[in-house]
């Protein structure tokens, strides 16, 4: 990386997420190449400004990246949700061919997305050193040991966060905190095995010293520390640890406003308009026409709109058959179909010009599919009927879907409220990115529940997420005129919602975890956080730490298994040849993790080990 990577404008240092909190008139930037030796004091607003850099890399873009920024989002679309069968890369098969590699598996040490995606958080991870390194060396009075204790513990959490986000795509990475010496990166520094034990003390740091309560949304507070330790813990498989850290969460986390946390009506979780409210756990903030020309926006989410019919650009992160498969439901006890949910297809328009008559499928589905997914006859947010290919072109090698968590709501664009248009940060909008809320903590204390508790309590809270689900309130529901979005919904159901509950709650005790054993109960939660946490990222990460290969429950191989049902699946789709998966193929041992990047081992002169398989 080059030196100008660490030196921002005056301008760029001002921008920051939504709400953040600034002290000072001015940004004054910190010596990067040596803080121990910066010529400029260091006082409080040197140091409130350092603190306030490192919150610029949350949403994995920063304005001076030399990379593009969908390569880098920490939402992971494409080493998330896209590796992990819940989308296809899109477009058409000539554009990003990176990231076809990726999503068909067959993906090399030089791929430029690992590179660009390693240099980000590295360069996060120098900036929120620097902070700690320079805060012993201040002998301005107005740094108090308490306000240099709450600078360390949010210092510590984004070092830990940043961390986190390396050690998710390449398990095996170095742990760099402050006493680590740059020299144009942490060439020094090797990567000896997994360092979750590292992550987990910068987190336990954060809680122990971080308040309930912030001044700004976007700054994490003691719960939201607490959550990321859970996260910390489960890739660790440290259950017994991790389980009165959940209950804790459960029962008395709020918000960083406050709030305590609880289940929102589910599309508030993906509207500005409604965000950060009480299920937002850690809410990265995006912000567009704020001077940053798009980039405190959601950019890395730039090209994951409809290609055609509502948007210009880009026609990526298309979600698969099988994702939209898992929706469907048992017409009498509304659960998943957890074992047959893939043998047919829902009823779809693959093939089907936009002219042809279409009716969606009468099936009884999960309500979330139509909160997730655009499909043909379906009301699309107040964009109007969804209408097949002439809103998803390039079907033969995208499919017949689109994502909707990440799209933008008409009436917001009318505004220019919530979407920034424009060529390079093209569609950069205000939707933030819940990289934790709620319903991902109920689902991990289910999940907990499974490995080292009470089937009983894990079946509770994995029926707590489903009753939000089959609340009618909370579903799509028909436009009063659909000719004219504008004017508003009926409280007609816009398809066949059917969403029933695990086990007695439900009206039928046979489907309970008590009765379908550890191993059933560990099946539906694994899929529960697909159907609730679809298109969010998290995927691709979940199936690798439930792998026996690295001491998870499900079993080695069982992420091997999982997507190599999938890409023969997707393989044998009519209408969908030009798409390669039917000779994709998953390699057990090897694809679980990514590629070091070949340029960062070249670099390290032997420090840094490769990958198994590499």
């Amino acid at each position: 990386m080059k030196n100008s990577l660490f030196f921002f404008s005056l301008a760029v240092l001002s921008i920051c997420f939504s709400g953040c909190k600034k002290t000072g008139d001015k940004f004054v930037a910190p010596n990067f190449e040596n803080p121990l030796t910066a010529a400029a004091p260091v006082t409080k607003i040197t140091i409130d400004n350092a603190l306030l850099q490192c919150y610029v890399f949350l949403d994995g873009v920063y304005k001076a990246q030399p990379a593009a920024t969908w390569e880098t989002g920490s939402d992971n679309w494409i080493y998330g949700s896209v590796a992990g069968g819940e989308a296809y890369k899109g477009s058409n098969l000539s554009d990003q061919g990176p990231a076809e590699e990726i999503a068909t598996f067959i993906q090399k040490s030089t791929n430029i997305y690992f590179n660009d995606k390693w240099n980000e958080i590295i360069t996060a991870l120098h900036y929120t050193n620097n902070v700690l390194k320079d805060l012993p060396l201040t002998t301005d009075p107005a740094v108090t040991p308490a306000y240099a204790a709450e600078v360390t513990a949010e210092a510590r959490f984004l070092r830990g966060f940043y961390e986190l986000e390396l050690a998710k795509l390449w398990r095996n990475v170095p742990y760099i905190n402050e006493t680590a010496v740059y020299n144009k990166g942490y060439n020094g520094v090797g990567n000896p095995g997994p360092i979750w034990i590292n992550i987990e003390a910068d987190f336990t740091a954060a809680m122990n010293v971080l308040p309930l309560i912030q001044a700004s949304a976007g700054r994490p507070n003691k719960y939201a520390a607490e959550a990321f330790l859970v996260k910390a813990m489960l890739f660790d498989h440290k259950y017994s640890q991790a389980k009165p850290l959940l209950t804790d969460l459960i029962t008395n986390g709020v918000t960083s406003k406050g709030t305590k946390y609880t289940l929102v009506p589910y599309a508030y979780n993906f509207n500005p308009s409604t965000q950060n409210r009480g299920e937002g756990v850690f809410v990265i903030q995006a912000k567009v026409h704020d001077g940053s020309d798009g980039y405190d926006g959601n950019s890395g989410d730039m090209l994951n709109f409809p290609n055609s019919g509502l948007v210009s650009c880009c026609g990526f992160f298309r979600p698969s058959f099988s994702f939209v498969n898992a929706f469907k439901t048992d017409a009498v006890t509304g659960l998943p179909m957890l074992d047959t949910y893939n043998n047919t297809d829902l009823k779809n328009d693959q093939g089907l010009s936009s002219a042809t008559s279409f009716i969606p499928s009468t099936a009884t589905i999960d309500s979330r599919l139509d909160w997730t997914v655009g499909r043909r006859g379906i009301p699309c947010l107040d964009w109007g009927i969804m209408a097949g290919q002439d809103w998803v072109r390039a079907q033969p090698d995208g499919g017949p879907y689109f994502n909707l968590k990440t799209l933008f709501y008409k009436a917001a664009e009318a505004t220019t409220a919530e979407a920034f248009g424009g060529w390079a940060t093209n569609q950069s909008t205000s939707n933030c990115y819940n990289a934790i809320r709620f319903a991902d903590v109920l689902l991990w204390a289910a999940e907990v529940e499974v490995e080292v508790g009470s089937l009983q309590t894990a079946e509770n809270y994995v029926n707590k997420v489903r009753a939000r689900a089959a609340t009618p309130s909370g579903w799509v529901h028909t436009y009063k005129d659909p000719t004219n979005p504008a004017s508003g919904y009926t409280t007609i159901p816009a398809a066949n919602y059917k969403v029933g509950l695990y086990g007695a709650a439900g009206g039928y005790p046979a489907t309970g975890f008590a009765t379908g054993g550890k191993s059933y109960a560990r099946k539906a939660v694994f899929f529960e956080r697909m159907l609730e946490l679809g298109m969010e990222g998290h995927r691709f990460f979940d199936l690798q730490r439930w792998d026996g290969l690295y001491g998870g429950p499900a079993g080695t191989g069982y992420m091997a298994a999982t997507l190599n049902a999938y890409l023969a699946h997707e393989g044998a789709e009519p209408n969908f040849t030009a798409f390669p998966y039917s000779s994709a193929r998953f390699t057990a041992g090897k694809n679980e993790l990514y590629p070091i990047p070949q340029n960062e081992i070249t670099l390290a002169n032997g420090k840094l080990k490769q990958n198994p398989g590499y």
